[in-house]
């Protein structure tokens, strides 16, 4: 997941409440279970002391967010300042309740969408429907394409005319040329690293065929429907969202065998454990952090928690004065934010010492 999805935390202030919970939506029952699960939150946010402006925060998150289609999770972390995160996860989350002096972000590392700026574009031989999707704000526009008829008319009333064939694929291809430009110059514009392509079989191969490759390198076709026959706006939502999920996936993949090559290479561009990454952290060296299961394990910072160290001594050493003792858990992802290096939770593809690794930009020997 890349930093930029939690950069808005790095201006706020704690204390946070972070919260992950089962959001499903398939029952009769959704919303009792939800004011139960709410209820069960509010008794472990206030155990911990969570003073009453931050539960009244994390309150409205849970009751004012649009249900989600089907299973879902929830994660919602705020201070008394507001709501910093509240966004559906891919799979029900086991509740969690953290009342902390940092965000636990490690279940939106592992079960959020990092949805990166993308366009959806249904398409027939008509014009086009062109949606951006950029920082969770959707902007919409259409082709309507000038050229007619885009359908062959029968051969009564065609009979005298000539063969209408030419002019039907005439105007076919200018109206999807008009899409293709309009599209064009969207991507040159705003860059989506995605354009979801929606619409009948045609369609979407003629488009495909008349764009650049810069743009047609982008496409990912979606088989949900045609633009004026209809189609489940779910469907569609849930088609795009297996494809994020197929991209975190390779992420995930792409981290583990780098990890494991540099290892073996011994190139100094990886590194583990809570000694070597907090390291790597200090010197900004990080391109990916790994996280796996620390457990309860802390580390150590100044005032300044970008330096970090994995225990006083460490600390001392590098003329610190060590004034706060931290979930690691909860550090060392945040340090990582600070230096916008990308974050990945690990599975069983490998298992780091102390639960933590890095793959590294430059070797720190």
């Amino acid at each position: 997941m890349q930093s930029e999805h939690f950069k808005t935390l790095l201006t706020s202030h704690g204390p946070y409440g972070s919260v992950y919970f089962d959001d499903s939506h398939n029952t009769e029952d959704a919303v009792a279970q939800l004011e139960i699960n709410w209820r069960t939150i509010r008794k472990h946010l206030e155990h911990q002391g969570a003073e009453p402006a931050l539960t009244e925060s994390i309150q409205h998150a849970v009751f004012d967010s649009l249900p989600p289609v089907g299973r879902s999770g929830r994660a919602v972390v705020a201070s008394a300042e507001g709501v910093l995160i509240n966004e559906h996860l891919i799979r029900p989350a086991s509740p969690i309740v953290r009342v902390s002096s940092l965000p636990y972000l490690v279940p939106v590392v592992e079960h959020g969408v990092d949805k990166a700026t993308y366009a959806v574009v249904i398409v027939d031989h008509d014009g086009a429907d062109i949606t951006l999707w950029r920082e969770g704000t959707a902007v919409s526009d259409t082709v309507d394409g000038d050229a007619y008829p885009v359908h062959k008319a029968s051969s009564a009333e065609s009979a005298g005319y000539g063969d209408t064939q030419r002019t039907v694929e005439g105007a076919r291809r200018q109206n999807i040329r008009a899409v293709a430009d309009r599209l064009a110059r969207l991507v040159d514009d705003a860059a989506p690293e995605i354009v979801f392509l929606v619409g009948e079989v045609q369609s979407r191969s003629d488009l495909t065929a008349d764009l650049p490759e810069r743009v047609a390198s982008r496409i990912v076709e979606l088989h949900v429907g045609a633009r004026h026959s209809g189609f489940d706006d779910a469907a569609l939502q849930h088609e795009i969202e297996q494809e994020f999920l197929r991209r975190r996936v390779s992420v995930i993949d792409d981290a583990a065998q780098r990890f494991s090559a540099e290892t073996g290479r011994g190139s100094g561009l990886a590194t583990e454990g809570l000694d070597g990454v907090t390291a790597a952290l200090r010197a900004g060296a990080v391109d990916t952090l790994i996280i796996g299961e620390m457990g309860d394990a802390t580390v150590v910072t100044g005032d300044d928690i970008n330096v970090i160290a994995p225990n006083p001594n460490v600390l001392s050493e590098l003329g610190a004065v060590p004034t706060q003792t931290l979930r690691a858990d909860e550090a060392l992802p945040m340090v990582a934010i600070a230096t916008d290096a990308s974050l990945v939770r690990t599975d069983e593809r490998i298992s780091p010492r102390d639960g933590i690794a890095a793959v590294l930009r430059y070797s720190l020997t």
